[in-house]
């Protein structure tokens, strides 16, 4: 039997009057790599959130790697969808990723070896040692996610959280940063979480799918989540069909694919509350 990393028992989360969670229970095993899916405001970020202690449940119980959720626990990674380098743009690579020791305290000078080896090995574990002494204002968006890569991996935590880590870059830099994580977990041995806005990036390296919506959550494989029934339940019951052409999967909502269809995913396509399965 795996040893558990995740457990969610019974949980509700709410935001004001909505419930973005609601009574949701599954198990996410050590070493595993779970792509998160699921429509604009079904709770990709708030999940995260609740995962390292920020998001006080309504109802429930969640464990991590068998302990109770804390604030500021070392065995999570987390790399947030809202990224503030705009302070980095005097340091370099190396600086960058030092500042991220000692919390606040930017500017950081290297003159202890302990903490210059300690960069240097986690520069080296994303493959970024020949960036290390240049602007982070003169890296591209693809190595920019290797160093907040290297930082998430600072505490060597055993639980990685990417929350969009592919916003706003190009497929080429895309399909990087997916390998990249992928050998780092493996690597490491660490378990992934990886939200995304759509899953075919994410196809060849996902053990299982996680996908949100309509306050429910289902987790399985990609044969076993990505099916009209299943993603029909989650978008409040929308006709959902789903598409396999060429090693792609697309997922449709009357003819245009999901990601095309932002009013479905706001919940504004009039399948809302009246919609939902079984009112």
């Amino acid at each position: 039997m795996s040893d558990p990393a995740i457990e969610l028992n019974c949980v509700t989360l709410k935001l004001g009057a909505r419930r973005v969670l609601d009574s949701v229970s599954f198990v996410i095993n050590k070493g595993e790599f779970i792509g998160v899916l699921g429509p604009n405001g079904a709770g990709k970020t708030t999940l995260m959130r609740m995962l390292l202690g920020l998001s006080p449940l309504a109802r429930g119980r969640i464990r991590i790697f068998k302990k109770p959720v804390t604030p500021g626990n070392t065995a999570i990674g987390y790399m947030p969808q809202v990224r503030n380098t705009s302070i980095a743009r005097h340091l370099s690579a190396r600086d960058f990723i030092a500042c991220a020791i000692d919390g606040n305290r930017w500017g950081i000078t290297l003159s202890r070896r302990k903490k210059r080896k300690t960069v240097d090995d986690v520069l080296a574990i994303v493959g970024a040692l020949s960036l290390a002494d240049r602007p982070f204002v003169e890296l591209s968006g693809g190595e920019r996610q290797r160093l907040l890569l290297a930082q998430c991996l600072l505490g060597q935590p055993e639980l990685l959280l990417l929350d969009e880590p592919l916003i706003s870059l190009d497929l080429k830099h895309q399909a990087c940063v997916v390998e990249l994580v992928k050998r780092v977990q493996r690597k490491l041995g660490i378990t992934v979480l990886f939200s995304a806005h759509e899953l075919n990036p994410l196809l060849h390296v996902i053990d299982r799918v996680l996908y949100l919506g309509n306050g429910l959550a289902e987790l399985g494989t990609v044969d076993e989540v990505i099916t009209p029934q299943v993603l029909s339940r989650l978008y409040s019951g929308a006709p959902i069909d789903v598409i396999r052409l060429a090693g792609r999967i697309f997922v449709m909502f009357g003819g245009v694919e999901i990601e095309k269809c932002p009013h479905l995913h706001d919940y504004t396509c009039g399948y809302n509350d009246q919609h939902r399965i079984g009112s």
